[in-house]
């Protein structure tokens, strides 16, 4: 088969739900960051984030922040295709022939979907408010892309090859 033609069989799953399971993975990511974020300042004796003057955190914070929740995503697509958030409202994630996720291709999904963050670099000239809309924005158009594609696939799925269905 084909990996660059959809497979007709799969029925893919709608904006609604696909944002609805984003939602749950919401409470998730908010999970996973607390719990590291615990860790970390156990681990640096309280000493994580300084606030003199200013908050500011330990160099290799944010990074491992976005490793972990890197690794929760990416784990989740390759081990079941669901994450957490996705198994409530029966959703699947696959590649476009419907078969079962290559790593590359959950990276790609990832990078690609996580790429609107580094609009929030425009904080440091613009303010944090611009740098939020920003992020938001280039998210509305990436999800956006699933009203006008056949197959309702977002930006990040059609730049990684992968589909998100809904199982019977």
């Amino acid at each position: 088969m084909n990996p660059n033609i959809p497979n007709a069989a799969l029925v893919p799953a709608t904006l609604p739900r696909r944002l609805l399971a984003l939602f749950y993975d919401l409470w998730a990511v908010i999970a996973i960051v607390a719990t590291v974020g615990y860790v970390c300042q156990r681990a640096t004796g309280g000493q994580l984030i300084a606030t003199t003057g200013h908050v500011e955190a330990v160099w290799w914070y944010q990074p491992l922040q976005g490793l972990v929740l890197s690794a929760y995503f990416i784990a989740s697509w390759l081990r079941g295709g669901q994450t957490l958030g996705m198994r409530p409202w029966r959703l699947r994630l696959v590649r476009v022939d419907g078969g079962k996720l290559r790593f590359v291709q959950a990276l790609i999904r990832l990078l690609a979907g996580a790429a609107p963050l580094l609009l929030l670099e425009l904080g440091r000239v613009f303010s944090t408010a611009v740098a939020l809309w920003a992020v938001l924005i280039a998210w509305a158009i990436c999800f956006a892309w699933a009203l006008t594609n056949p197959r309702r696939r977002a930006l990040h799925d059609v730049i990684a090859g992968t589909e998100v269905i809904r199982l019977a």
